[in-house]
């Protein structure tokens, strides 16, 4: 379980900068219900890389066979949350907002959330996830789950996360994402159904592209 130095310095700066990212003054409880669940995923994947990491380097030599366990436990629960939530979920929030973001701001993120959410901060939640986890899938590599095991955790997340936005709407009146409020019923399940397809076939990516890139270095 040897680890880098560089792995590891660039697990506790991403860890850093995940979880120290201030919220602005005016946050309100609509920009918490977008961008907090990305964000909190991000930053416990990213913390338990580091505990991984420091857990490693801990038990470096030492022939304790219970300390071994519990770190083979703590690399298995990092794997599974990079196959599962950290990959597809960090790629379908950058892609997603953007693609949407350039078609037309106002349907995912409106202008007047200029006025609370700096720029700065926009891209902190809406971009360096990208680049964060190509890093930590090129330095570590990660022991991938059965891939039905895998889709079917991926799909039981996307559902889960459609009906919390639902039940949202049903408590407050208002969709988080501005986009639904101009689709009809029919044309909402389509959507939820269509980004849960996207979600499971960006899990598989990052299960290829994983295997790409250790395979090759075998």
């Amino acid at each position: 379980f040897s680890h880098s130095p560089c792995q590891i310095c660039t697990d506790i700066l991403t860890c850093a900068y995940l979880c120290t990212c201030p919220l602005p003054s005016g946050w309100c409880f609509h920009c918490s219900i977008i961008f907090l669940p990305a964000q909190v995923i991000q930053a416990v994947f990213f913390g338990i890389c580091v505990l991984t990491d420091l857990s490693s380097l801990l038990t470096k030599g030492n022939d304790s066979q219970e300390q071994e366990r519990q770190l083979k436990k703590l690399i298995s629960l990092r794997d599974w949350m990079m196959a599962v939530l950290a990959f597809p979920i960090g790629v379908f929030v950058v892609t997603m907002f953007w693609s949407i973001y350039i078609y037309d701001r106002e349907l995912v993120y409106p202008k007047l959330l200029d006025n609370f959410i700096p720029a700065w901060l926009n891209h902190g939640m809406h971009t360096t996830v990208l680049p964060f986890i190509l890093i930590e899938m090129r330095t570590t590599h990660h022991q991938y789950p059965s891939r039905s095991c895998g889709l079917a955790a991926v799909c039981t997340f996307a559902v889960g996360y459609i009906l919390w936005v639902c039940w949202i709407h049903h408590v407050t009146g208002v969709w988080v994402y501005p986009l639904l409020e101009y689709l009809s019923p029919g044309v909402k399940i389509i959507f939820f159904a269509a980004v849960t397809i996207i979600i499971n076939i960006f899990y598989l990516l990052g299960e290829v592209l994983n295997n790409y890139i250790w395979d090759t270095q075998k």
